[in-house]
Order: C-alpha cells, then sequence, then structure tokens
C-alpha cells in the first residue's frame, strides 16, 4: 500500500513527502479569530479595509506629479507637463476617495446605507487635492535645504532622485495633511511605509514648517507632537521622542498630550542626538552628536556631550 503524495511533491516528483492533514492546525488557528471581537467588527465592515497596494500607488503618483519629468513619465515639454499633471490628478481622484472612504466607514459605528462617510469622504479629497500646491512648494524649501545642507550634493536633481531624507518628507507632507483631515489609519500606512524604505520614522501628526533637511537619515525619529521651525536640519539616528506621558485610570497612556521637543528655526542636531520631553531648543542652537537632552535651551545654544549643557558666550554659540 503507498501512501498519497501531498500536492506539491506531485508537483516537484517527490516520493519522500508525505502529505500533512492540516484540518486540526487550520480549526486551532480559526477558533480563536472567529471568537475575536476585532475581526468580527471587520468583516461586518464594507466595503473592506484600506489597501496598502493602492495607497503605496498613490503615494508614487503624487511623487511624480510634485516632480514630473523626474518619476513617472519622462522627457515633458512645457505644454505636455500640463496635461501629464492633469490626466494624473483625474485619474488619482477615485482612487484616493476610495481610500478615504475606507478609512472613514472602519471607525464610523452607524449603519452604511445611514452613514455620511461618502459625503466626508468627498469633502477630505477635495481639500486634500486642493493643498498639493501648497505642499509642492513645501517640498521645494526642503529640495533647497538638503542641496544648501550638504556638500556633497551636487545639484538638486541629485536630491530629488536619490536622498531617502526627501523620500520621507514627501510621504510625511502627505501624510500630514490626512493627519489634519482627520482621516484615520492612512497617515500611519503612509509614514510606516516610508519608515520601511528609508529608516526615517515621521509621525504624520507632527508639526514641519519649511526648508527641512534630514542627512543620511537611518534611526530618525520624529515623535507626534514635535514642532519643527524654519531650516532645520538634523543628522541620522536622531531621535525627538517623549520622556514620559501621563496614563488614565486604567493604566493606558492618554492620547493627545503634548510629550515631544519644541525645535525653533535655524537649529541643527547631529547624529544620534536624543532630545525628549515637551522641552524647547532655541532658534539657532546646535546640539552634538549622541547627547542626551531632557531640559530646554536657550537661542544660540550649543549642547556637547561631555556636558550637555549650553555654552553661551557674550550672547553667541561657541563650541
Amino acid at each position: 500500500m503507498t501512501k498519497e503524495k501531498s500536492p506539491s511533491a506531485q508537483a516537484h516528483g517527490s516520493s519522500s513527502v508525505d502529505h500533512i492533514p492540516v484540518a486540526s492546525i487550520v480549526e486551532q488557528l480559526c477558533e480563536p479569530i472567529r471568537s475575536d471581537k476585532a475581526v468580527a467588527r471587520l468583516n461586518r465592515k464594507q466595503p473592506g479595509l484600506p489597501s496598502r497596494e493602492a495607497l503605496y500607488h498613490i503615494v508614487e503618483a503624487l511623487r511624480a506629479i510634485f516632480f514630473p519629468g523626474y518619476f513617472g513619465t519622462p522627457d515633458l515639454s512645457d505644454e505636455s507637463m500640463h496635461f501629464y499633471v492633469g490626466a494624473a490628478l483625474d485619474r488619482l481622484q477615485h482612487p484616493l476617495h476610495e481610500q478615504i472612504y475606507r478609512a472613514l466607514r472602519l471607525v464610523c459605528d452607524a449603519p452604511a446605507a445611514s452613514c455620511d462617510c461618502q459625503t466626508r469622504a468627498h469633502a477630505a479629497t477635495e481639500t486634500f487635492l486642493r493643498r498639493l500646491p501648497a505642499v509642492r512648494q513645501l517640498l521645494m524649501t526642503d529640495v533647497v535645504a538638503a542641496y544648501e545642507g550638504d556638500p556633497a550634493a551636487k545639484s538638486h536633481d541629485e536630491v530629488i532622485l536619490a536622498y531617502p531624507g526627501l523620500l520621507a518628507i514627501i510621504s510625511y507632507r502627505l501624510a500630514h495633511e490626512l493627519y489634519a483631515l482627520e482621516i484615520p489609519l492612512i497617515d500611519r500606512m503612509l509614514s510606516e511605509h516610508a519608515h520601511s524604505l528609508t529608516g526615517i520614522d515621521i509621525h504624520p501628526g507632527a508639526k514641519i514648517q519649511e526648508s527641512f533637511f534630514i542627512d543620511h537619515g537611518t534611526g530618525v525619529v520624529i515623535g507626534e507632537t514635535s514642532e519643527i521651525g524654519k531650516h532645520v536640519r538634523i543628522y541620522q539616528g536622531v531621535t525627538l521622542g517623549a520622556k514620559s506621558f501621563p496614563l488614565d485610570a486604567n493604566g493606558q497612556p492618554v492620547k493627545g498630550v503634548l510629550r515631544h521637543p519644541v525645535v525653533e528655526d535655524d537649529v541643527v542636531i547631529y547624529s544620534g542626538a536624543t532630545i525628549l520631553g515637551r522641552i524647547n531648543i532655541g532658534r539657532g542652537s546646535t546640539i552634538g552628536g549622541n547627547v542626551w537632552l531632557t531640559h530646554s535651551v536657550p537661542a544660540g545654544s550649543v549642547v556637547t556631550q561631555s556636558e550637555a549643557q549650553p555654552h553661551i558666550s557674550n550672547g553667541k554659540s561657541a563650541l
């Protein structure tokens, strides 16, 4: 009597692999899933969860719209660029609306027939699209900041095509617009996708003004309530994090508390620095590499690892 071979074994011509019955394993896997209230809730939601693949495609399409000729279709003239951008935006509207609707529907407790998620999704999509010119203007200041802040950068083209910091900032600025519109989930999906690609973790709730430059970038973490001014430059391994956060009566973190640093204009933060808590880094300050900082410093400070204290000389910073 011969043993039945599994389909995979037959496909590979193997006679040494016996079929393994999986029915009991399937039951053990599915039973806790069936009893999971969160899964049951998801299964009742239509049209389902936002799609990661669709969102990533949307980001790539927007990157090509922001920088036509660099991404998407090359060799565009002035006339063809207008056609390309217009057609790309037109194609983008439906999938963007669909993902926003799915995210809103996910957290909506009203029956599908009576909820206003479609109306809210339409309004949010329109607002988001109308914000794109302002986002693009911010991104151009980021490109210039990278070029001017990095002596190794040979051109704006190099920054746009090759710098992981700019890729992370593009995703952040798009995710931040969704965060501001109070669209759940997909802002984090965008930011975490950029995190996986670049090693740079920027929460979409952070407030970052123009001319922001992340050099090298790997290991950078910028927390949800961080505020970053204009012309700020940070290097790899920098953390703008929370020192602590209050807990509610059930021991869970209280949401929405301001717990991350405020970094004013023209600050430079060198690699490995860790800045924690709702503290203020004064304008024009320099934070040295590997500094651990949990207190505010005034404008023009230079904070070194050896003392982690500001050094002020005649009102001007001094190394």
